[in-house]
């Protein structure tokens, strides 16, 4: 049965290296019997810019993901918190398209909408705060405008202050907000939802104005490869094991 899968929160690094060696299996056996992939953000663990497309992790996964696309199966992808600063360069190496977020999509007579996620957490003020800064034009292109290693340099500093912010917040403030899903679901009519960027899968049914919604969220891949499988009659979870 024709069929679209979705990933996200892969966070890819090279000490990550069980990650990527299921990542790259996943590209090799699963998503090639897909119509579609979707990787709804954070497939790397951060991304300074499409001018470190030569370094040698980044290569091996644009020329998996060009295989993939080669042999027939379409694949987007969308930005996360992570690799926010992925750009056409990168996509089309992939032979891949970007996808906006959020979007709306027709998934086999089904209203989908994709989003990574981060945007559903608005009880984290000091993350939506900062998320506003960085989605700026103005301070990506100045950013971009850097030398790779003082970047590469900025971003290690970034990510440590992340994780030790993280030790003093709750596990509820950077979930997602309720308001903020059904809002979102609303002003879409209604539709299905897929989206990563908590770690914490689960199918959820909200009920919103009336409207039975059913809400998809993906699994990270720091213990085990996971993927949502959608078709016509559904949308099923499916665990990596090779």
């Amino acid at each position: 049965m024709a069929h679209s899968l979705f990933i996200s929160d892969l966070h890819l690094c090279v000490e990550q290296t069980q990650s990527t060696k299921e990542f790259l299996q996943f590209i090799q056996q699963t998503a090639p019997k897909a119509e579609t992939l979707y990787i709804l953000g954070d497939l790397f663990e951060y991304w300074a810019g499409d001018d470190d497309i030569n370094n040698p992790l980044h290569c091996q996964i644009a020329d998996a993901l060009h295989g993939l696309s080669s042999n027939g199966t379409d694949i987007h992808i969308m930005h996360g918190n992570r690799d926010l600063l992925i750009g056409q360069k990168f996509a089309q190496a992939c032979g891949a398209k970007l996808l906006n977020d959020p979007v709306l999509i027709n998934l086999y007579h089904t209203p989908t909408l994709l989003t990574h996620g981060d945007i559903l957490c608005t009880d984290d003020i000091d993350y939506q705060n900062m998320r506003k800064k960085i989605h700026d034009p103005v301070f990506q292109q100045h950013f971009l405008s850097q030398p790779l290693a003082q970047r590469k340099e900025h971003i290690a500093q970034l990510r440590e202050r992340s994780k030790n912010a993280q030790k003093h917040k709750s596990e509820e403030i950077m979930d997602t907000n309720l308001e903020a899903v059904m809002d979102l679901l609303r002003s879409h009519h209604y539709p299905r939802l897929i989206h990563g960027h908590t770690h914490r899968p689960k199918r959820h049914l909200h009920t919103v104005d009336g409207h039975e919604c059913e809400r998809w969220v993906l699994g990270d891949w720091q213990t085990a490869g996971n993927f949502l499988r959608c078709d016509e009659a559904g949308c099923s979870w499916q665990t990596i094991t090779f």
